[in-house]
């Protein structure tokens, strides 16, 4: 399979064709129809990568830190110029309505140009020690660091972990989803002012990804991705002590209380639950709902589904797209149908369309329960999978009842409930009265297996950093 050119491997400054033959087709997930290739990776392309960051490294941490800010803000002008541009190909290769990808794309431009600002302030402290000495803590780049991103929000994610590395001082082989790189071939080629070797692009599934992380070369891992491969991740940075920042799962549940405008509940649900086709890491999995507002509210929930505008993300008015691939359609379904079967009701959706693409309707189910693959496991697509509670403790207990502790968002017009939430849920994220939505700076640490280590915010720069103590006394008078 021959792979063009235009999707080789970036290192060192240069389109470098794989060393091995196979590749991987690139679909469109609205028509299910080739729209490019790849090279599949290689150790050999991983070990090349490596090479061309660790030689561009003393050359790069040396630069005044001003001077890699400004580098990284020009990238983000570039990308600003043509950020509808940006935004169609992600449509193209990911599916999102474009008015959704160009926020996914504004996003990512902000998150360079903020790193740009914060990286040159990022300080060290200086400490209390004898009177005729010096002594402070100061931050040093990690070294090579693996960028390793998933496909549902590419552009984004990998901004805040470019910027965040690369103004720092960090060398970045960048690794991007088989699913959606494109894109990041695009992406790459707005850092074209940096030097060469600072920013390498690797294309390729997990044949260029393990030996990538597992590298002995490499300093730090951020990734964003799925819990196993995460944990893989883990296990390699625990052997090898190297430093790893990892984003996974979730199985985020929301509470909607008594007391709380059922309406207004339902389009918080949906948009928790729908929005990017339910394919982002904080979606709405679980809802748990007060058996007094029960009814109404699944009403409402089932009305805004079944007019949900779903199609080509290209298309004019479209409010939902396809799931990313054939696979992640399978599975959705298999947990739709195995709660139907073991009891849940469907009120909508739940059905496989005709037609080309990897479409699936916004599915509500109600009357599920922990046991059903639907409560318990990640489905990352457009299903409302709803519980009702007789109690505000029962909501917070079942909420509380999972491996993941991504994010959660609770409804109530309750102070002192909404209080108690913030306090009790154990995750990284509480979100009250707003399922989406916070002021920017905030950052957070996901709980239990949805990751570890801050993934945004001013905090990544410590993650990307080392800090060195340094003791500078004066010498004796000879």
């Amino acid at each position: 399979m021959q792979v063009s050119e235009a999707t080789s491997h970036l290192i060192k400054g240069t389109k470098v064709p794989s060393t091995g033959e196979e590749g991987i087709e690139v679909l469109n997930p609205a028509t299910g129809e080739q729209i490019g290739y790849i090279p599949a990776g290689t150790p050999e392309d991983a070990k090349a990568a490596v090479a061309a960051a660790r030689e561009a490294l003393p050359r790069w941490s040396r630069l005044p830190a001003a001077e890699r800010a400004e580098l990284v803000k020009a990238a983000a002008r570039r990308m600003r110029e043509r950020a509808e541009e940006l935004a169609g190909l992600v449509t193209l290769e990911n599916g999102k309505p474009l008015d959704d990808a160009l926020g996914g794309v504004e996003a990512g431009i902000g998150t360079l140009e903020q790193y740009a600002e914060l990286g040159p302030l990022h300080r060290g402290k200086s400490l209390n020690g004898n009177y005729m000495a010096a002594d402070t803590m100061v931050h040093e780049p990690c070294g090579v660091a693996a960028v390793v991103v998933p496909w549902n929000d590419p552009i984004a994610i990998a901004c805040g972990y470019l910027g965040a590395a690369l103004v720092t001082g960090n060398t970045v082989v960048f690794k991007p989803s088989e699913k959606t790189p494109l894109s990041a071939v695009w992406l790459a080629a707005m850092f074209d002012g940096l030097p060469e070797g600072v920013l390498n692009l690797l294309l390729g599934d997990a044949r260029a990804g393990h030996p990538l992380v597992s590298h002995e070369d490499l300093n730090l891992v951020l990734f964003t991705g799925s819990v196993p491969t995460g944990r893989e991740i883990l296990e390699v940075a625990g052997r090898q002590l190297k430093k790893a920042v990892v984003e996974l799962g979730g199985k985020d549940p929301m509470i909607v209380d008594r007391g709380v405008d059922s309406a207004w509940a339902a389009a918080q649900a949906a948009t928790g639950s729908f929005a990017n086709t339910g394919q982002i890491c904080t979606s709405v999995e679980r809802i748990y709902v007060h058996e007094a507002v029960a009814e109404e509210f699944l009403r409402e929930l089932t009305a805004r589904a079944e007019v949900l505008r779903v199609g080509d993300g290209s298309e004019p008015g479209t409010e939902m797209g396809p799931l990313i691939d054939e696979g992640q359609r399978n599975l959705v379904h298999r947990h739709v149908r195995e709660a139907v079967k073991a009891g849940a009701e469907l009120r909508c959706g739940g059905e496989l369309p005709d037609g080309p693409g990897f479409f699936y309707p916004p599915t509500v189910l109600s009357g599920v329960r922990k046991g059903m693959a639907v409560v318990d496991e990640e489905t990352f697509g457009p299903v409302a999978a709803v519980e009702v509670v007789s109690s505000f403790d029962e909501a917070l207990k079942q909420a509380n009842e999972t491996v993941y502790g991504l994010a959660a968002t609770v409804l109530t017009s309750d102070p002192e409930r909404a209080q108690r939430a913030s306090r009790e849920l154990r995750v990284g994220t509480v979100k009250v009265n707003a399922v989406f939505g916070g002021a920017p700076g905030g950052a957070a640490e996901p709980r239990k297996a949805s990751g570890l280590g801050f993934g945004y915010g001013p905090e990544l720069l410590d993650e990307v950093t080392t800090t060195k103590v340094v003791h500078h006394a004066v010498p004796p008078q000879l």
